[in-house]
């Protein structure tokens, strides 16, 4: 057990293991010369963390939600969000069996031709606390009228929208697409300015134009989940301290939000990444007010947005 104790955290930013995911393949146990470009990739980041490959086979969903309730416990955490997981009526089930301690979100492709009626759903009769999406894979402009009762039903909910922007997948992964930078989206944040925005990853490459539309709009906030390795091949130099601070200037600390980008097992909670968030707050001299903030304050009041509105 670590020192973080002292935190009350809530990791907004999880996925929930499922069969056949694409990291049990990433994470083949071949011979590295026999490896695909993507898979010594993801080799390397595996070791460069010290991160246990991923187990060859994903159990069962209901063994997978018992080792997210045991990690839970392991690491003193108030809660977790599973921004995708193993299909909407089994994760609105864990969210209403361990409320508080489990949440999760609607995941389908705005470009499903049924995805308003399946979000209406997942929201108003599965309860699902948001939604998340992938920027990079939208196949129209985010102003595109087919997606608008998306964005009015999530507006009017206050739910927030997940989305991620910026370079996806490993090495060999999208590098360019029409929807990668966060500023696509700005037609979107305008629009509904009483709409969570949250794009994961500090923008994962895209850095500028995600402080740019931060400075823009007062309802679009950044999650600090996963690895960021994306740094070390940004034209200029940057470190987790870097984005941190900056982040602090342009978006302040209501709207910074902690994520672990955590995923398979055994790795399970990914520790390392909160360890070196608080670490790089330290460096910086937050107050511990705002760092707790970013830890579980702003996350909760994101996943509560009736209390929120009420102003209780």
């Amino acid at each position: 057990m670590t020192s973080i104790r002292k935190w009350k955290v809530l990791d907004f930013h999880v996925h929930f293991a499922v069969k056949k995911g694409p990291g049990a393949e990433r994470a083949s146990g071949a011979p590295t010369d026999q490896l695909t470009y993507s898979q010594r990739q993801y080799r390397w980041m595996l070791e460069s963390w010290e991160f246990p490959s991923p187990e060859a086979e994903v159990p069962e969903p209901s063994e997978v939600l018992s080792r997210w309730l045991a990690e839970l416990d392991t690491y003193a955490l108030e809660g977790v969000v599973f921004v995708t997981g193993s299909g909407p009526e089994f994760m609105s089930a864990a969210q209403q069996q361990y409320p508080e301690r489990i949440f999760a979100f609607s995941h389908v492709s705005p470009d499903d031709p049924a995805a308003v009626e399946k979000i209406r759903y997942q929201i108003n009769e599965l309860g699902l606390s948001g939604f998340k999406m992938f920027g990079p894979q939208l196949e129209k402009p985010f102003d595109d009228r087919t997606y608008w009762p998306i964005w009015e039903l999530l507006a009017e909910k206050r739910l927030p929208l997940l989305i991620h922007f910026g370079v996806l997948g490993g090495g060999g992964g999208i590098v360019t697409h029409p929807r990668m930078s966060p500023l696509t989206v700005d037609p979107i944040a305008r629009s509904f300015p009483q709409l969570p925005i949250v794009v994961p990853h500090f923008g994962a490459g895209y850095w500028g134009d995600l402080l740019q539309l931060g400075w823009a709009h007062e309802n679009v906030m950044v999650d600090t989940s996963g690895s960021n390795q994306w740094i070390r091949w940004m034209p200029y130099p940057l470190t987790l301290e870097t984005l941190l601070q900056k982040a602090c200037e342009t978006f302040g600390p209501d709207r910074i939000i902690f994520g672990s980008d955590s995923s398979y097992f055994p790795r399970g909670f990914a520790e390392r990444y909160l360890l070196d968030l608080i670490r790089a707050a330290r460096y910086n001299g937050m107050p511990d007010v705002d760092l707790q903030k970013i830890l579980y304050g702003n996350a909760w009041a994101l996943l509560h947005p009736e209390v929120k509105r009420h102003g209780q």
